[in-house]
């Protein structure tokens, strides 16, 4: 059995290979999650939002999707109560487990045994969650948490930076395409660049629009939204 630390250094490597695409990076984290903790079956990866809305993002069946379905139905569940007070929920007997009655019931039909559930983030009422399963009761010992513990600690970083890189190529699209704008506005009316960055922001605000959805108008159609406006 490879030591665990050179396990955690393959993952860090595998995961880094996803950078700045967020999508790939939570299904990777899910895959690498059963691969590397002890009597993992099956993960997925859920973003919480108001501590009411579930919203799957990554999966490697359809169990935890059924399961994130469910708590979102039922309004209970781990990573919709205990999860926010605390870093990671540990689950050993999903159908006998009394702090969620109902959802260990029917989550126990659905053929969750056992689970762990890891914190990824919190970014101010969103909380992203990196849930474990077996479908047998008892799989999880304190082993399988400390190795959990250390993956999703990986996880968050690589996450952090995919989200970080994704965000960037966002802003840089969205400048160029402002860029753009402005250069149309510039040829068509001769005006100046910060006269034509005048005109799309007046517009923006004018309509209650985005800048870039603004400017994105311009570029598809060669005229500000509403009406081709002239330069004050």
């Amino acid at each position: 059995m490879q030591h665990l630390g050179d396990v955690m250094s393959r993952v860090a490597r595998e995961l880094q290979e996803e950078h700045g695409h967020v999508e790939a990076t939570l299904q990777a984290i899910a895959t690498q999650a059963v691969g590397v903790v002890p009597n993992a079956e099956e993960c997925g990866i859920s973003y919480v939002i108001g501590r009411k809305k579930v919203e799957p993002r990554a999966s490697t069946s359809d169990l935890p999707r059924k399961v994130d379905s469910l708590q979102e139905r039922l309004g209970q569940g781990p990573c919709l109560d205990a999860i926010w007070e605390s870093d990671l929920v540990r689950v050993d007997d999903v159908g006998a487990d009394h702090r969620w009655p109902e959802f260990s019931e029917q989550a126990a039909t659905l053929g969750a045994g056992s689970m762990l559930a890891f914190r990824l983030f919190v970014d101010g009422d969103r909380l992203g969650a990196l849930n474990l399963y077996s479908r047998t009761p008892g799989a999880f010992d304190d082993e399988c948490q400390e190795i959990g513990q250390m993956l999703a600690a990986h996880a968050a970083v690589a996450l952090a930076g995919a989200q970080h890189e994704e965000h960037l190529r966002a802003g840089m699209s969205n400048r160029d395409v402002i860029g753009q704008a402005k250069g149309i506005l510039m040829e068509r009316h001769r005006l100046t660049a910060d006269q034509a960055f005048g005109v799309l922001t007046r517009v923006s605000q004018e309509l209650n629009r985005k800048l870039f959805d603004v400017a994105r108008e311009v570029t598809d159609t060669g005229a500000v939204p509403g009406r081709d406006r002239r330069r004050d």
